[in-house]
């Protein structure tokens, strides 16, 4: 038995075979022969003229075809071009998704109160059915009820010393000065309010997780340029000044999963909730309450085995499709989605909850402006000032829903059948 891997035995006896070592090093090696391509101008600014030439270049330079660029630079996108201009740079279309809407589906939130409809843009067949299905038993059950139990987004910047003396002093200071720090970081915005600082040490490099309340904006820029001013600050007026620092230190769980963030939480967290009637899982649901708590187990074990940061079924599924819908950074999916998804059984009935701890999310800022999105928010009834939190609730309703009904089909045996009738029976 060889001892090479099956996988790479295979991309190597397919190089041997299609392509060769010699050709596979000239392909591979850099082409200084070839004249340098000219990059694209990635300005900021609308200008019509630069758009054209750009898709004149694509044509000629590309597969791209005429029937692309109508396609993304459709007459109602090149009319809407400046309302583009604060979120883009080479500016050359806009890209369609398709949106469905689930709903309505009643939330008994602290903030969001009623029945909503709930926009999901997706390109993945049986997903906005399965949402649908889920939060329509969960209204007939009375409703998710949810709620925001936390709030705060970090940024961590890192200062590197010369020893842990060097260190011991800066912490000193920093503890010593923290009134005067949280003025000058919240003097650079109206909305930004620092409720945290906290040093963590690691040998010569210092660590400060600082924690803000962003409004209803999801506040990743805001975060950034409060806490720039608050090191400047520091750097600046400290007894011994570090070495060097970074405005982030990779601590804080920006846009990825990670422990910190699943205990912490970095954004909103928040809870949601429903118990559904024995009969309602039977008639809608097309299972049983102990079949879904049976498979309920399997699901947490195969969780743990892997290492997931938590336990769910597919809470970025939904988040994702949320958020392309209400002009949420996408990213942001990476650290959001983490989370837990609970079953327990109630006398005859079912208890579901979803916990997000990290949902970065906004009313405000951000792509939340842009046509679109705008338009899923008004949808939802969300846009604008005062409903950042009422936001964050209906998202995690509809995470709820998707666990519910994802659950259920496993459980039934139903999952397969629903995806070939959806998506591969269309």
């Amino acid at each position: 038995m060889s001892l090479i891997a099956p996988a790479l035995r295979q991309v190597l006896e397919s190089l041997r075979k299609h392509v060769g070592v010699v050709e596979a090093a000239r392909r591979l090696g850099p082409h200084d022969e070839r004249a340098l391509p000219q990059p694209v101008r990635t300005t900021r600014s609308i200008d019509h003229s630069r758009i054209a030439a750009l898709w004149r270049r694509l044509t000629a330079e590309t597969d791209a075809s005429d029937q692309d660029r109508e396609a993304v630079l459709d007459p109602s996108s090149l009319a809407a071009a400046p309302a583009y201009q604060a979120n883009i740079e080479g500016f050359a279309g806009t890209l369609k998704l398709p949106m469905g809407v689930i709903g309505p589906m009643r939330v008994n939130g602290l903030h969001a109160q009623g029945d909503f409809f709930v926009p999901l843009a997706t390109t993945e067949a049986a997903l906005v059915a399965s949402y649908g299905r889920g939060a329509k038993v969960a209204t007939l059950a009375g409703g998710v009820t949810a709620a925001v139990t936390s709030d705060g987004v970090m940024r961590t910047p890192a200062f590197v010393f010369a020893d842990i003396l060097d260190v011991g002093l800066f912490v000193d200071w920093v503890v010593e000065q923290s009134e005067t720090l949280k003025q000058v970081a919240e003097a650079t915005t109206r909305h930004g309010k620092l409720v945290g600082l906290e040093p963590w040490i690691d040998a010569n490099v210092v660590f400060l997780r600082c924690r803000y309340t962003t409004g209803d904006a999801a506040g990743q820029n805001m975060v950034t340029i409060a806490t720039d001013a608050l090191c400047r600050f520091a750097v600046a007026r400290a007894p011994r000044p570090p070495k060097r620092w970074y405005i982030e230190g990779n601590f804080s769980g920006d846009k990825k999963a990670s422990f910190l963030g699943f205990i912490s939480g970095r954004g909103r967290k928040v809870t949601a909730t429903v118990t559904l009637p024995k009969a309602l899982v039977e008639r809608h649901l097309g299972t049983t309450v102990a079949a879904m708590l049976d498979y309920a187990r399997i699901a947490d074990l195969g969780a743990r085995l892997t290492g997931q940061i938590g336990a769910q079924g597919h809470i970025a599924n939904g988040l994702a499709a949320f958020y392309l819908a209400t002009g949420q950074d996408a990213a942001c999916v990476a650290e959001s989605a983490i989370g837990s998804t609970r079953m327990e059984a109630r006398d005859d009935d079912l208890f579901m909850s979803v916990t997000l701890p990290s949902i970065i999310i906004g009313s405000v800022g951000g792509g939340t402006g842009l046509p679109s999105q705008s338009a899923g928010l008004n949808i939802l009834g969300l846009k604008g000032t005062g409903n950042a939190n009422a936001l964050a609730e209906v998202a995690a309703a509809t995470c709820l829903a998707g666990e519910i009904s994802i659950m259920a089909a496993i459980a039934a045996g139903h999952f397969v059948r629903a995806h070939h009738k959806l998506a591969r029976g269309r």
